[in-house]
């Protein structure tokens, strides 16, 4: 299991924070109670270090990359973000509906990290129960919207570090 305790992740004597980002945070409506605390503390993490947050909500995960790579193309050179972050949370039900869910949005992020010049975050929980998403948004196994904003942030200052 992941523990952000066995990570570097929140010192943030590693990788060197990026004060005036721009990031594009993509929510889902999907599991809202969970997704809007996600966006909370996501929010909250960006604005310690001063970046400026667009926020994009989308019906469900699966449509999370699409809202993504649209907005990529749209956006005017000077609009162009730092970093998308993609929040959502995908609960295990009866059917494979979940596998096929899982799936399709890890691939999309997935694709979109290798095909766009700027990073994606990966911050959808995937998990079991409802009571695993609460665990994840401040509980016992810490706060992934938080975690997902300073992944973002460093991941901005590893790719201004290629240009120097």
């Amino acid at each position: 299991m992941a523990d952000v305790t066995k990570s570097k992740l929140t010192d943030l004597t590693t990788g060197i924070l990026k004060k005036d980002a721009c990031i594009v945070l993509v929510k889902t409506d999907w599991n809202a109670a969970i997704t809007d605390q996600l966006e909370r503390g996501c929010i909250a993490e960006l604005e310690k270090h001063q970046a400026s947050v667009i926020l994009l909500t989308v019906p469900g995960a699966v449509e999370i990359p699409f809202a993504i790579k649209s907005y990529w193309e749209h956006a005017g050179k000077k609009d162009k973000p730092d970093a998308f972050i993609a929040l959502g949370c995908v609960i295990k039900g009866d059917t494979p509906h979940f596998d096929y869910v899982c799936r399709l949005v890890t691939d999309g992020v997935g694709q979109l990290n290798l095909s766009l010049p700027v990073p994606t975050i990966f911050g959808v929980l995937t998990v079991n129960t409802e009571e695993q998403a609460m665990e994840r948004i401040g509980g016992k196994h810490g706060h992934k919207g938080e975690e997902a904003a300073l992944t973002a942030l460093k991941m901005i200052s590893l790719v201004e570090s290629f240009k120097k």
